[in-house]
Formats: C-alpha cells, structure tokens, sequence
C-alpha cells in the first residue's frame, strides 16, 4: 500500500531537506485520454477538464464522502495534466512555477514535485517547504482519527548527520514505548537500531536500516533499539512493534501555584488532529474550574492542523469579550481570486474566533468554556508551525499579549485544502492568512524578543534551549521554568539558550541535553488545514 510522504527525516546521505518519494498514480506517459490536449506552453484548461481522470479508476463507495466514487477511465497523463490546471488554478504562487511539459516525466510524484516556486525567504530557506501527498485512505485515517504506524515514540533529532543525536521527545500513553518492557522517556537517546550504529552510520544501506526502523511504514514491523536512558551509563536493548498508534494531542493538563498565591494553568498541546476539540474543551473546563490566572500552553512540538481547532484554542484563551466581531484570520488566496474562495465557491470572509464546537470531536455547537485571559505563554521550537503559529498571529490581532518562550517557529503562515484526485491527496499552498490588524508576513517565524542571531518576528520573551533532562510538564524543565520565572518578574534565565542544570546524576552516566532539534512528525502535521 503506498503510504504516507514523512517530514525530512535527517538521516542521510543527502541534503537534509530530502524527502521519500511521494506516493502516487500512475508512472509513464501513456496516451491521453479523451478531454486532454497536447501541452502548449502558457495555455491551460481549467483543473475539471481533468478531474477523476485515472489510470486505476476506484468503485464503490468514498468513505471520506460517503457517495459513489467519480473515478473514470484515463491515463497517466490525464493525471498530470489534472496536477498542472489544478496548481495553475488555484496554488498561491503560480506565476512562480515553470510551466514544463507533464509528458516529460515519469510519474505524476515527480511531476507533482516540480509543480512549486524555487524563491527563498529574507532567511535563504525555500519559501515553499511543505508541498507534500498521502495516499487518500492514509490521510482520511489520520486526520479523522489520528492513528497512523508507529510504536507511540516521537523522537527528536537534534543533529541528522553523523555524529547524529536523536532523542525522544515524548510517548503516546499506553503505546508499546511508554509500556515495560520499553519504557521510553522523555531525554532517552538512540545508539542503534537493528544492530546498525545510529550515531556514526555513512553508507546508503544503514541509513536505509536507520529510516526503517525509527520510522516503520506499516502496522506489525519489529525492530531492535540499543537505548541509553538518563542516568545510565550503558546502553539497553529494546525490541517494539509497530502498530496502529492513536494520538493523544492534549496531555499533562494540571495547576502550578505562584508565590503571589494564585495559579498558572499549563497544557502540552500536540496535534491539531480532531480528535483534539474533545481534549482541549476538557482541559479549558478543567483550567477554568480552578480558576486560573495565567496559561502556559506548550505547543513546542505542535506543528498543526485543523484550522478550526487553533481558532477554538484561541477563543478559550481570550474569551468572547476580546473576541466577539473580531477576525481569527482572512484566508487571502492568489491573484486569480481576490473576492472569491477558489475552492468553496463562496465570497471571501474572514474566519471569527469560533465560540462552539465545529463538531471534530464533540457535536458541533456545544458553547466552548474560556479563560479570558488578556496573555498567555507560548512555549515554542522550531517544530511549532502554521495552525500552532496562527494561534499566536491571532492574539496579537486582537492586542492579547503573547510571551514566547524556547526557540524561532518554523514560519508558516500559509495553507491549503486537500484535493483528492484519483486515490491520491495532494497538498499544495493555496492561502496566506493574515490577523485582525492585516498582519501575517512571518515567513521566517516568530522569535523571543532576546535571541541573539535573530531572525523571524519578534515577540516578548525569551530564547531557551528545549530541555530534554526534566519530563514535559515538571515546573523544573527549562521552558516551564523560564515562562514561570517571566511570570514571576519579567526577567529571563541567563544566559538566554540555556536551560536549568539537569538532575543530579552519577559520575559518568548519561545527562540529556539541553538543545534544540526537529520533531519527526508527518508533513500534514506541520500545516493549516482547512476541512
């Protein structure tokens, strides 16, 4: 079954930015079929002349829509000829994209691949970063669900060329890494995987065995991790089999008490999945019962989602007197469709702070509780992305006054709507969105007010290490403490990268680092998606 594009995995022995190959339709160039035409430079039909035109026309029943497939007999061309209209249609920068023959590719991934602009951001990192495919029946698990392969371990690679570094971030509660006998934890680093030596490996068949391994394809792989935990001085062995992993993406809800006498609020915030509109309701109602006065929400390695769920995330932080008429964000799409949403049909609005449910999780338009707060902490990486970054883009549009704590975002203030064509989703950049104020040019992220090589937008707060010796959530961990230190007095930890020591460990054993990494998530994962 072709499965999932992962993010950039880093261990390679190529570039880092590198993906695995794209799932998708037919390779080759047979005929075309009948409404398609010879390729003339500059000149396109419109993306339905095209539409469900497939080599390996699907039967029966969509479960995504619940009505008859539209598939019809085509061929691979038709395919790529859909992929060229479609992106002239509707891709946010398509006067960037070179009109090249889709004849002249073997398949419609690499023909897909080159459908992007080449332009670079005032940083030099490609402004275009996230133009990826599912297979349709993967992504319509994950997104609805949350459940994809995996042994519920999300690792974190702090350096992806030898000397490599990964360690895990977190686990999925009740998956087989949190479980005895492998009871991962947060900090715990990765030596080998199936006897391959993660750290030092340099040729193309370990590299291949290392991918394999942290990142299993399917349900029921086994492998075998050498692992070092912290405090130890030697490694141990591990054997996990993946399996069909489901996302918790609210975790770690509790209280912290200040010395002035109150309480600040923290939650780890994961996934903008749907199944999150359920969690962070009961979160939101848990923090509100205790009354706190502050919110510290750590979504340092949330790199997003669903739209709707940050616009509910951003209500419930503010509450409906700074939110009540004001813009969550305006989709504002290419030059093609000033007025009109390309995709829906419908004049362009902007999205309101959503005040109900939108029905992901719970029925739709059940009253969401808030906090109405007039700050909040933001703990951040360069894994926080798009959804996650819309939330802080939108408070600041309404003067709700955001703290960042960690490191730059990764910078994404774009999105898209998946198009199924032919079993394959395709997601490609059709909208930037922009705040109540008209603001949402942050391709090069948001980053605390102090950080010393800046780049990015700059916000309140301070630059700090992800610290990988202290579990999420202990008010001892690096950015928890930081945020309640600023909290506290306004001041941040020094020196600004550094996090506070680790626990005492023995002589010669293990210490996690303080440092800061790329979270191994799947590309759908780090967007603004719209339903």
């Amino acid at each position: 079954m072709c499965f999932l594009r992962k993010a950039s995995l880093l261990l390679t022995l190529i570039p880092a930015t590198a993906l695995l190959g794209a799932c998708g339709g037919g390779g080759g160039n047979a005929a075309m079929g009948s409404n398609s035409s010879a390729w003339i430079k500059g000149q396109f039909s419109t993306a339905p002349t095209f539409a469900a035109m497939c080599m390996t026309p699907r039967t029966g029943i969509d479960p995504g829509t619940q009505k008859p497939y539209l598939d019809r007999p085509g061929t691979a061309l038709d395919e790529k000829n859909w992929l060229r209209s479609w992106t002239n249609d509707l891709y946010l920068w398509f006067g960037e994209v070179p009109d090249q023959d889709p004849a002249g590719f073997a398949s419609d991934a690499t023909y897909f691949d080159a459908l992007k602009t080449s332009a670079t951001t005032a940083s030099g990192k490609q402004k275009d970063q996230f133009h990826f495919t599912y297979s349709t029946s993967a992504w319509e698990a994950l997104s609805q669900s949350g459940v994809q392969p995996g042994y519920g371990a999300n690792f974190v690679v702090i350096a992806g060329q030898p000397p490599r570094n990964i360690v895990v971030a977190y686990t999925q509660p009740g998956s087989a890494a949190a479980n005895a006998p492998a009871s991962l934890a947060r900090g715990a680093k990765v030596l080998t995987v199936d006897g391959v030596d993660l750290v030092n490996a340099n040729d193309k068949a370990g590299v291949d065995t290392l991918n394999a391994g942290l990142f299993p394809k399917t349900v029921g792989e086994s492998h075998t991790f050498s692992i070092l935990d912290a405090g130890s001085a030697t490694g141990r062995t591990v054997t996990m089999v993946s399996a069909s992993i489901t996302e918790t993406p609210v975790q770690n809800v509790q209280t912290i008490p200040t010395a002035a006498g109150g309480l600040i609020g923290y939650m780890l915030f994961n996934d903008h999945l749907a199944t999150a509109e359920s969690e962070l309701v009961a979160a939101f109602n848990q923090l509100k019962s205790a009354a706190v006065g502050d919110l510290i929400l750590d979504i340092r390695y949330n790199g997003g989602g669903y739209l709707d769920i940050a616009s509910e995330v951003a209500y419930m932080i503010a509450g409906p007197m700074r939110t009540a008429g004001q813009t969550f964000e305006l989709s504002q799409f290419n030059s093609k469709n000033p007025t009109v949403n390309p995709v829906t049909k419908i004049a362009i609005t902007p999205l309101g702070f959503h005040t109900t449910t939108q029905g992901l999780s719970l029925p739709s338009g059940q009253a969401l509780p808030s906090l109405n707060l007039s700050r909040v902490f933001v703990l951040t990486t360069g894994s926080t992305c798009s959804a996650s970054e819309a939330i802080i883009n939108s408070l600041q549009g309404i003067n709700v006054q955001v703290i960042q704590i960690g490191s730059t975002t990764c910078g994404k203030p774009y999105g898209f709507y998946p198009a199924d064509n032919c079993g394959v989703t395709y997601f490609s950049i059709e909208f930037q969105g922009i705040n109540a104020q008209g603001f949402g040019n942050y391709p090069d992220g948001f980053t605390p007010m102090n950080t010393t090589a800046t780049q990015g937008v700059l916000v309140p707060g301070c630059s700090v290490a992800d610290d990988f010796a202290h579990p999420l959530g202990n008010p001892a961990e690096g950015l928890l403490t930081s945020a309640l230190s600023y909290a506290a007095n306004g001041v941040c930890p020094v020196p600004p990268s550094g996090a506070l020591p680790a626990p005492s460990l023995q002589v010669d054993t293990y210490v996690p680092p303080a440092a800061n990494g790329a979270v191994i998530k799947s590309l759908w994962q780090h967007n603004r998606i719209y339903q």
